[in-house]
């Protein structure tokens, strides 16, 4: 199963090392990383997204708390979460149909038209993973020439929240 899952590190040299290398040591996949510091900015927060039954998923998190630089970590597919990634599309412009296409598959998936050249339109998609998957997917015949994605951040609904 697909867990997404929220570490809150100090925010020092070596920090995101420590983490993968658990991972690599163990031989678990991470799937996607996205690392950014909070509005402490003695904190970073990684959300990273794994796939494993209950056992590893939890093995997993008992290892990240024994690291010196975790702070918290929390595994957001317990509850209730908000997830969003950003994806960037680089579509051949071609005639004008193809073009009338692009712009309505932007529209049908909330996406944004972000550049326009005679050859080229560079296409914004955000939401979740399986809405860009969706994205592309509806592009068809369509091969993009460059896909760009930010990988998955989460956060929990309501009043849980990841701080110290």
């Amino acid at each position: 199963m697909r867990h997404i899952i929220s570490i809150l590190v100090e925010n020092e040299f070596g920090a995101l090392g420590r983490v993968a290398g658990l991972f690599t040591a163990r031989g678990y996949n991470i799937e996607c990383l996205t690392v950014a510091p909070t509005d402490d900015p003695t904190l970073s927060r990684m959300t990273l997204v794994t796939v494993g039954d209950d056992r590893i998923i939890e093995q997993i998190i008992k290892q990240l708390n024994k690291l010196l630089d975790v702070v918290k970590v929390t595994d957001m597919t317990e509850g209730v979460h908000i997830e969003r990634e950003m994806m960037l599309v680089k579509v051949p412009a071609g005639n004008n149909e193809a073009r009338e296409e692009y712009k309505r598959l932007a529209d049908i998936f909330r996406g944004r038209i972000l550049d326009v050249t005679d050859k080229i339109y560079t296409i914004e998609m955000t939401g979740t993973s399986s809405k860009l998957d969706a994205f592309l997917e509806a592009l068809g015949k369509r091969t993009p020439l460059e896909v760009v994605r930010s990988g998955v951040i989460g956060i929990a609904r309501g009043e849980k929240h990841l701080r110290v």
